[in-house]
């Protein structure tokens, strides 16, 4: 069987064609060295070198057998260097999942500090709503997800990445555009566009607990799923719309927005998810990235 210090010494001493000078550039005694060679050619069954006190030549065999065998000493150090960048979560493949609006903002910030922390790391992004992150999860089509809360599957565990305030999202012109900010009594009486129960369930129910206890109840008169959506009906003068505040770097033309001050902050979270028990190095490595962004 091959050695790799067999190949070694052999590339050696066929690049030097002298056994002094390749006893030297390898920190070790000729004896060793001629002995390595040795060995090598009885596994091979063929003469590499001829030898004589004054010279070492390469046989057809060797001068053939050369370039094989630093290519193999090359494949060696190469797997070696990425196995240990993947061993340091510095190399790899990161299959990160991602809800829509969380490519507003807190992905793109994600994404750079990614390629900046871990430059040989190739990211492979894929944008699923909750629900499909989770199952894709854990049937390991992805590592990670950025999903929205709850978490409640026993086989995840998550963190929170962000936390964002909610913003009112109102038509150019509208009366309450004139506000710095606005409450939950301003909107009182204001069509609302809103989000779907099931497929947006998460903004659907964040914002139906908004107005819990209160005599404010919205008037939704439509339900839809996605932000840059919601955002186009605003703009039509169809309702006015409570975003989280990513939104308002989708820059919407026609639509301008105002902070919302509530008695108890309802931040729109983002929770960063994975399988429990889960090694990866690279996962590790995102974990520490992702608090940092908030």
């Amino acid at each position: 069987m091959l050695d790799f210090g067999q190949l070694r010494c052999f590339a050696a001493v066929a690049e030097e064609l002298h056994f002094g000078r390749a006893a030297a550039r390898l920190n070790m005694t000729q004896p060793p060295l001629s002995r390595q060679i040795q060995v090598l050619e009885r596994v091979l069954d063929v003469q590499l070198l001829d030898r004589t006190s004054r010279s070492v030549r390469l046989t057809a065999a060797g001068r053939s057998f050369l370039p094989e065998a630093l290519r193999i000493l090359r494949l060696a150090e190469t797997a070696t260097h990425i196995t240990r960048q993947v061993a340091a979560g510095r190399a790899g493949v990161l299959k990160l999942g991602f809800t829509a609006a969380s490519a507003y903002d807190f992905l793109p910030r994600l994404v750079m500090a990614c390629r900046s922390a871990m430059p040989d790391v190739t990211l492979s992004l894929r944008e699923m709503v909750t629900k499909d992150q989770v199952e894709a999860i854990l049937s390991g089509q992805i590592d990670a997800g950025l999903i929205r809360p709850p978490v409640n599957h026993p086989e995840l565990e998550s963190e929170q990445a962000l936390a964002e305030p909610l913003i009112v999202a109102l038509p150019d012109g509208h009366a309450l555009v004139g506000r710095d900010a606005l409450t939950l009594e301003d909107l009182k009486g204001e069509a609302l566009v809103g989000y779907a129960p099931h497929e947006a369930s998460y903004f659907h129910d964040l914002l139906i607990g908004l107005f819990a206890g209160t005599d404010l109840q919205p008037r939704i008169v439509q339900r839809l799923t996605q932000i840059h959506s919601i955002l186009a009906l605003v703009r039509a003068r169809l309702g006015i719309a409570i975003v989280p505040a990513a939104a308002e770097r989708l820059r919407f033309e026609g639509v301008a927005f105002r902070p919302l001050e509530l008695a108890q902050p309802r931040p729109a979270e983002l929770h960063l998810a994975w399988r429990r028990g889960s090694d990866d190095p690279l996962l590790a490595h995102l974990r520490k990235l992702a608090p940092d962004l908030h």
